[in-house]
């Protein structure tokens, strides 16, 4: 899942947090807590961050209509951008972003152009249909160049398709101790492009691109829970977020009471989100409108790129990578998400006890997000699994289950 990742340590580092339901006939043997708005404690709120009412999701297994998974393509050193030169043929990597594809792949096809179009090819091939593959496509063709797509499958039947769609640019990228030095720089370069990028495509019909409220609640203080994320002889993955610190709003702690949830802490922030179908329908229609072609076909052999007439290629092939390049440098990281029948209504996302929803207008994504950045490391099972399903919507269902009208 290039990414896709709404991944824990990123929630509980964002500090969110989740106020003022609507909810009735809901029973349950635990505490009871009010849903009502009136009479929270506010104090010390602005009229402006006073948190608002907000829709219930409808959280019960039967309005479970689909389960994806998806294999995030992680690389210790962080994504492969970098040119090879195979026979008569420029091949330019571009893969490797573990679960930040979308949110870096304007960032990371913009240096792999650069490096692409040193010569200035009016030819160009891209290898994958991904987010990665068409981004760099798109690009390409924003150079001047005529680009054809060779892929086994288009964009929604690609893993991309199946991710998480929020802006979390530094989620599994690298390691800590495996990356360059430089990387940090790299990393900045890639997420300030594209973060810009994305203003443009805010406020278009279908919403590809929106900005939502996310939330997080726990029993326990924030740092607490982070500290439990992290386990004896867990990896260390890299974080960059404070290099670009400036881009998005900063956390609200809110008072307690100041919600109707029955935890003691409460953090509420903003994130970018893609609204995955919609956004990947107007990547793809750009890129055929802009005169790309695509010709479905599959390699087996780095060489089968010296026999394609474009002698500048761009390879984008995600996981696939591991396989059909040979590089054992990618890990899968498995992804699991669950989707709700959508609720226009709900247009927020949280956080509680290791699962997170985000409503998107394609459905409601649940995840189980236990074990932090090592959940579904090295774990290549592509297979759904109901059970990991029923228990994230279970987790949600109990919350509130704790409310009453």
């Amino acid at each position: 899942m290039s990414s896709w990742d709404l991944d824990r340590r990123r929630l509980i580092q964002g500090s969110l947090a989740l106020g003022g339901l609507g909810l009735a006939g809901c029973t349950n043997m635990g505490p009871r807590h009010s849903l009502n708005t009136t009479g929270l404690n506010t104090a010390g709120l602005g009229v402006n961050d006073i948190p608002p009412p907000l829709a219930p999701v409808r959280a019960h297994p039967d309005r479970l209509f689909d389960i994806t998974v998806c294999l995030r393509p992680f690389r210790a050193q962080g994504p492969r951008i970098e040119a090879e030169q195979i026979g008569d043929t420029l091949v330019v990597h571009n893969y490797g972003h573990g679960g930040s594809g979308w949110s870096l792949s304007w960032g990371s096809a913009n240096l792999a152009i650069q490096k692409a179009l040193v010569n200035s090819p009016t030819q160009v091939a891209v290898i994958g249909c991904g987010v990665i593959g068409l981004t760099s496509a798109i690009m390409a063709q924003r150079a001047g160049a005529a680009v054809t797509i060779y892929a086994r499958d288009l964009l929604p039947q690609t893993r991309s398709s199946r991710a998480t769609g929020s802006w979390t640019p530094d989620s599994r990228i690298a390691l800590k101790g495996s990356a360059s030095p430089q990387f940090g720089d790299l990393w900045e370069q890639m997420a300030r492009f594209s973060f810009k990028t994305y203003r443009q495509y805010l406020g278009l019909p279908g919403t590809p691109v929106e900005w939502t409220d996310r939330y997080t609640l726990s029993d326990v203080p924030p740092e607490q829970a982070e500290a439990e994320v992290q386990k004896p002889g867990d990896l260390v993955f890299g974080q960059y977020s404070d290099r670009i610190s400036d881009l998005t709003p900063r956390a609200q702690e809110l008072p307690e009471g100041a919600t109707s949830f029955p935890v003691k802490y409460v953090t509420r922030s903003e994130s970018m989100q893609f609204n995955i179908a919609d956004y990947g329908h107007i990547l793809m229609s750009d890129f055929f409108t802009a005169g790309g072609k695509f010709v479905r076909k599959e390699f087996h052999a780095p060489n089968d790129l010296t026999q394609l007439k474009e002698k500048v290629v761009i390879n984008c092939p995600g996981y696939a990578a591991r396989e059909w390049w040979n590089d054992n440098s990618i890990v899968p990281v498995r992804g699991q998400i669950s989707w709700l029948i959508p609720q226009p209504e709900v247009n927020y996302g949280f956080y509680y006890k290791g699962v997170s929803i985000l409503s998107r207008r394609d459905g409601i994504v649940v995840q189980d997000l236990n074990g932090g950045d090592m959940r579904g490391y090295d774990n290549s099972r592509e297979l759904a699994d109901r059970a990991e399903a029923d228990h994230a919507v279970g987790v949600i269902a109990e919350l509130y289950s704790r409310f009453r009208a």
